[in-house]
């Protein structure tokens, strides 16, 4: 199955089977899911959870618990601007500085109470929470296919925010773990191999459990150019400062 038809057949269980969550449909998005909540506690119980300082967190509705966590362990969580569209295109939460830690960490508070921060004041991330539409056993993820997690990962990448000893953790449902006890894909059907850009998952936590994946794939090491057009170049301050004029299209 190539990633949209993965992506289609995870939308599609979790609706018919009840375990989507608002917002609806859970089609062309981060789905949200029944266990957010269990799912963001199992995460919570690792050790790299533990010895995390600063995160770098989806602003999705099923990762909501997550940032709310974070805050309130005190930690400091950086979540990129929708589609990076600002010049400084992470806003920085400062447990020190929320006084609504419930409001700062919704969908819409996140752009009110976070502060517009660039690239490079951007300190070292010790956990990466990314939101996922599906993610195998192995650490291939598929999000909802516009790319802009794992751009995210590569702007931070070619400034020294990130490594490839990172951690990267997502909190899903069962439902999306493509060859779990409750894989949704038929027996013939083999989870998508990721394409070189994609950043794969080091943690998976359901609500039921914690899944080390020893991942095989490498992560990307900065922004593959060759994959970007003019047009979205020209579309993301971050990148159109960046861009070499070899390798562009």
């Amino acid at each position: 199955m190539d990633k949209q038809a993965v992506r289609e057949t995870v939308w599609d269980a979790l609706d018919e089977r009840g375990e989507a969550r608002f917002p609806f449909p859970p089609h062309d998005r981060i789905p949200n899911f029944a266990g957010a909540d269990a799912a963001c506690d199992r995460l919570t119980d690792t050790p790299e959870w533990e010895a995390a300082s600063t995160l770098k967190c989806n602003p999705d509705a099923p990762q909501l618990p997550v940032r709310r966590a974070a805050l309130r362990a005190g930690k400091t969580v950086y979540v990129a601007q929708p589609r990076l569209r600002d010049p400084d295109p992470f806003l920085r939460l400062d447990p020190a500085a929320v006084d609504d830690v419930d409001d700062a960490t919704t969908v819409s508070g996140i752009s009110t109470h976070g502060t517009p921060t660039s690239p490079a004041a951007v300190p070292e991330i010790d956990l990466v929470v990314s939101g996922s539409v599906a993610v195998a056993t192995g650490g291939a993820r598929v999000g909802k296919g516009e790319g802009y997690s794992d751009l995210e990962w590569a702007v931070l990448r070619e400034i020294g925010a990130v490594d490839a000893d990172t951690t990267v953790a997502t909190t899903v449902h069962e439902l999306s773990v493509l060859d779990g006890p409750d894989s949704v894909l038929t027996d013939a059907a083999d989870p998508p191999e990721p394409d070189p850009h994609d950043v794969p998952i080091d943690l998976i936590a359901t609500p039921t459990r914690v899944i080390r994946t020893e991942t095989p794939y490498a992560r990307p090491d900065g922004v593959d150019w060759e994959t970007l057009d003019d047009q979205r170049i020209a579309e993301i301050p971050v990148l159109a400062e960046r861009a070499p004029e070899t390798g562009r299209r």
